[in-house]
Formats: C-alpha cells, structure tokens, sequence
C-alpha cells in the first residue's frame, strides 16, 4: 500500500502530532472529519516523529507488537497486528509510581517482553505492564489511527534487572495473572496465539524492515498478550504474577505540584 499523504504533509503532521503528544492530548487530528490517513501514512508518520524524538535526544529500545490477542481485537473492534516503538525515557522500574495526571486516559495492560540478542534471536522473556493513553479520536476507530498514535503506547514498567536477562519463559509454559488492588483481573496463557514469541518478532522484523528500519541487538520487543487493557486511577495497585508469583508492579498515585 502507498502512502496517501506526501513526504512534506507528513513532517508537518508530525511536529502537530509530538506537541499534541507532549501536551496530553494525543491525536487531535483524528477528531477532524476530514482527516483521512491510510495504514502506510500512519507508520510513515509514527517513524517521523520517532525521528523527531530521537533527534531531540530520546532514544529507542524497543517496539510493541499489538492488537494480537482476542481480548484486544474485541475491545478495539479491528485486527492486528501493528506495531510501536519504545522509549527510554518512558521506561520504568519495578515498583514505580505513575501519575496518571500525566497520561491521557490510563489504562494498563499485563504482558509480555523479549529481548533480541546479537544473532537476532529471542535470548530472555519476562512480564512487563503497559501503559496507554486509552483513547480514540475518530468517529470509528481504525488501524491507522491506532498505528499513527503508536498503537495508543505510553511507557512501560521493567521488572528487575535478573527478570530481563532470564531464559526461563522462554522454554517454560505458564499462567500470566494480572492484579489490580489484589484482585485477579485477568489470567491467560503467556502469548497471545499458538505461535509464541517468535512470530511476534519475525512479523515485526519484516514490519520494520518495510519501512527501512532494523531491530536492532538488545531491543525490547512486546509480544503482546491475551488480555485486554484496564482503566486505572489513583489509588490502584497493579501486579503481573507468572504461576502466582508476583513478578512487576506499580503504584498509580494523583501528584499534585512538582513531581519530585
């Protein structure tokens, strides 16, 4: 599929598209009933404003393959699957507190990761929790705008350090539970289909290199997952167990004020 805007209309919508961003009011330019952008535009114009953040001094770790799992394409009534890119400055601890004030709409979604070693391959697995500006602008959502908005991404929370250099989940099966205020919202398998991981990095690799980019060793890639994302508010405690061992959380906390 070609592109239906040109090379300049896409650098411009780019530079609205990271102000609307940084502002909290992600893809404005969707809520026009005018504004027509096919799925090739989109990661055209999530790739300009990769750029445009890299060249202010982000850099990327890692891409997010979603819309995959059942609970997903039923939430956003569309299938995937897409991909969007990862950010190290939105990339956080285990434990952290997250201010929801800072993200439009919160929701959260248990899953996850894989890291690419040196030869291309899948070296470790562990769970993750997503972050998402949970929101859609157009009359009817499309992949476009969910490609476009970098498939709605806000920010991820690592496990510890021994978590994201381990082996383990990739040659054992599990159950991915995830908690909030120590409810079980959700438990599933650890993919989002039969074919495990590997598809899921095969399929972005190919993606990626459509649109001239490599993944790179040492990138963080989201899988995806069987579950669906969860609203969050201030207050909330949220926990990805594999087999009931808690393994990643985070604190959702309103601050008010400078953040310290």
């Amino acid at each position: 599929m070609k592109s239906n805007l040109s090379s300049q209309q896409i650098e411009q919508l780019a530079l609205r598209q990271l102000r609307d961003y940084q502002s909290n009011t992600p893809g404005m330019c969707f809520s026009e009933p005018d504004f027509n952008i096919n799925v090739s535009a989109a990661y055209d114009l999530q790739d300009a404003v990769t750029r445009l953040r890299v060249k202010a001094g982000e850099n990327v770790i890692g891409y997010k393959v979603g819309c995959t799992g059942p609970r997903t394409k039923a939430q956003f009534g569309m299938n995937g699957p897409i991909r969007g890119t990862l950010f190290g400055n939105e990339a956080f601890r285990n434990d952290a507190v997250i201010n929801p004030n800072e993200f439009c709409q919160l929701a959260i979604e248990g899953e996850m990761a894989v890291k690419v070693g040196e030869d291309g391959q899948i070296k470790a697995a562990f769970p993750i929790i997503e972050l998402h500006n949970f929101i859609f602008r157009a009359e009817r959502r499309t992949l476009s705008e969910l490609i476009a908005n970098n498939g709605i991404h806000a920010g991820i929370i690592l496990p510890e350090m021994d978590w994201q250099n381990s082996t383990k989940y990739l040659y054992k099966d599990a159950q991915l539970t995830l908690c909030i205020n120590g409810l079980d919202v959700g438990t599933t398998g650890l993919w989002p289909n039969d074919d495990g991981p590997e598809a899921s990095v095969t399929w972005l690799r190919s993606n990626l290199q459509s649109y001239g980019i490599e993944l790179e060793a040492g990138s963080i890639v989201l899988a995806g997952t069987a579950l669906g994302l969860y609203p969050v508010e201030g207050g909330d405690e949220v926990t990805v167990h594999l087999d009931k061992t808690p393994i990643v959380s985070c604190t959702i906390k309103c601050i008010t004020g400078d953040a310290v």
